[in-house]
């Protein structure tokens, strides 16, 4: 699986939010960014328009053929995790809505929800590392595109080249309380049929005996 977030980050004026939409992978590393919408964009409209949500859509990745689920003989595709701000897709899971759900469905939330600490975590080592983003950037708008994709690339290189400032920084990220970013609002959209049948899969995997977990 791989995590989708995003984010605002406030410009100088505080006139209108930046927001910047992440593909990132198990590892903590960006592997897909998208940044250039302003806040009051419509929430689904910036995944949709963006290349990577163009491209999922198409099915123009190259993404692996379906994998058999361990210890089972189920087959389902890979999928991106991301939080109610995105719409239910075949390759996109979401949390079930509400507040009233049975065992099954908060059991996959929960699972959904560990799965997408990483982006979270990735977004506050980003912020640790980067401290611009503590505060209003203080540029025009149309460079506050090219300073957030600069530190996005420069936080995978210093992850990969500088491991103990990596871990520093880790650490400072897990006790942030990520009060700098401001996450967008809700999305439903119209799911189909295919991507409820793989969340139920999953659902299903995740309340069995062999993809249980033993503190559940």
């Amino acid at each position: 699986m791989k995590n989708l977030s995003n984010a605002k980050f406030p410009e100088a004026k505080d006139t209108f939010s930046i927001v910047l939409l992440a593909l990132v992978d198990a590892h903590c590393n960006f592997i897909a960014v998208n940044v250039g919408a302003y806040g009051k964009s419509s929430d689904g409209g910036v995944f949709a328009n963006s290349n990577l949500g163009k491209a999922l859509h198409r099915g123009s990745l190259n993404i692996p053929d379906n994998l058999t689920i361990p210890n089972t003989d189920t087959q389902v595709p890979y999928v991106i995790v991301g939080d109610e701000a995105f719409p239910l897709k075949p390759y996109l899971m979401r949390p079930y809505p509400g507040d009233k759900l049975d065992d099954r469905k908060r059991n996959f939330n929960y699972r959904l929800s560990r799965a997408r600490r990483t982006s979270e975590n990735t977004f506050g080592i980003l912020t640790q590392k980067f401290r611009l983003y503590n505060r209003r950037i203080q540029a025009f708008p149309k460079h506050v595109d090219y300073i957030i994709l600069a530190t996005c690339l420069l936080h995978n290189f210093i992850k990969k080249y500088d491991s103990y400032t990596y871990n520093y920084v880790t650490q400072q990220a897990d006790r942030s309380n990520g009060h700098t970013l401001q996450h967008l609002n809700l999305q439903g959209g119209n799911a189909t049929t295919d991507a409820f049948r793989v969340r139920e899969v999953f659902t299903e995997y995740f309340n069995s005996e062999v993809g249980s977990l033993p503190w559940i």
